[in-house]
């Protein structure tokens, strides 16, 4: 069924001004970030993946210190891991030369170095008692019980989609808004089964699909950097774009220096999906990580969140000597158009594009087409 909602549902729904949301980007976005987003009229996102449920309620009040505006606070939903102990211990084997070039040696274990929102109870508890404007879920749903827990604390939800099957099941769980993830996107495919086959649909198809199919809100996010591509987003159904890989160069973002070269530099035009970061599919700025897991002698990663264990702490050796070609530099296919600007700058320009994207589309239209 087409998607016949009032254009500007989304925006009156979570209450925002602007069409624009900062992706949460878990590692990346902090609380200053969000704040400088949610401020300037658009949705700031915090990604809390990646933390304990103590973690995520400090954030949570560190960002609601510094705005009074909705803010969404973003969660992973993936398939708690399973431990394969020869899978790790090949991986490992085919990293300890790596970690022999700066010293050290590379972990004797792995472990799952966080859980997900599926099998936290204290997270969702946290998420209840702060009741965050939005809440958003990546690489699935949580179950019917706790959508419902967080709709009655009236929490308006949004979830990833990649395909069309995906997008169902989140029209059909009572989300509020789905997030049409295309395959430009940085970081982490939203995927929710990452075994089956991926359509790799890029963003303004995937978006044009959902808002001709679901009558939710649909959300374009993956390859866009600018007003431009937000109006074009726009066009095709969508009532807001989100962006992550635009704001990462921004100072307020937690990154590394070197990460923020890269991202600024000539490395940025180059990314490619890898498994060997983390264990799961993610777009990155090519590098010295992603070379290891594109080697065909490779072996296979272990599972989600698992392989991170040993990414992040190759990480660390190599950049305690100066190296840091190892990180998650996490970028979509359009990161050469990153800007290092404040996050409050870069929305402002964000808007001014936007504007003369729609006057100029308002132009073009006004004109006889022969």
């Amino acid at each position: 069924m087409p998607n016949r909602i009032d254009d500007h549902a989304l925006l009156r729904l979570i209450g925002i001004e602007v069409p624009i949301i900062l992706a949460p980007m878990a590692g990346v976005s902090t609380p200053a970030l969000a704040a400088a987003v949610s401020n300037a009229g658009g949705l700031g996102s915090l990604g809390v993946g990646a933390m304990n449920s103590e973690g995520a309620r400090k954030v949570i009040r560190e960002t609601r210190a510094l705005t009074a505006r909705p803010f969404n606070i973003n969660v992973f939903c993936h398939d708690p891991a399973t431990a394969d102990r020869m899978v790790e211990q090949r991986w490992l084997d085919w990293l300890s030369p790596e970690f022999e070039k700066f010293g050290t040696l590379p972990p004797a274990l792995l472990s799952e170095i966080y859980i997900s929102f599926l099998a936290d109870p204290a997270m969702l508890e946290v998420l209840l008692e702060e009741k965050p404007a939005v809440v958003s879920f990546h690489f699935g749903l949580p179950s019917s019980a706790t959508i419902d827990a967080l709709k009655k604390a009236g929490i308006k939800l949004m979830a990833s989609a990649t395909n069309l099957k995906e997008a169902a099941e989140v029209a059909a769980a009572g989300v509020d808004a789905i997030v049409a993830q295309g395959i430009e996107a940085g970081g982490h495919r939203g995927v929710f089964d990452p075994g089956a086959p991926d359509d790799q649909l890029g963003t303004f198809a995937l978006t044009r699909l959902l808002a001709e199919e679901f009558q939710l809100p649909v959300i374009a996010a993956g390859g866009i950097m600018d007003g431009a591509g937000v109006a074009a987003a726009l066009a095709l159904g969508a009532q807001a774009a989100q962006l992550g890989t635009a704001f990462v160069a921004c100072p307020e973002t937690s990154i590394d220096e070197g990460y923020r070269r890269a991202i600024l530099s000539e490395s940025a035009r180059h990314t490619t999906l890898t498994a060997a970061i983390s264990g799961r599919l993610a777009r990155s700025i090519s590098n010295r990580f992603t070379d290891l897991g594109n080697d065909p002698r490779s072996p296979q990663p272990p599972a989600y969140p698992i392989a991170y264990d040993a990414g992040k702490a190759l990480h660390a050796a190599a950049k305690a000597k100066g190296e840091f070609g190892y990180g998650a530099q996490w970028a979509g296919q359009v990161a050469a158009l990153a800007r290092f600007l404040p996050a409050a700058e870069l929305f402002s320009q964000l808007v001014s594009e936007l504007n003369e994207s729609i006057r100029q589309l308002q132009r073009f239209a006004g004109q006889q087409l022969t």
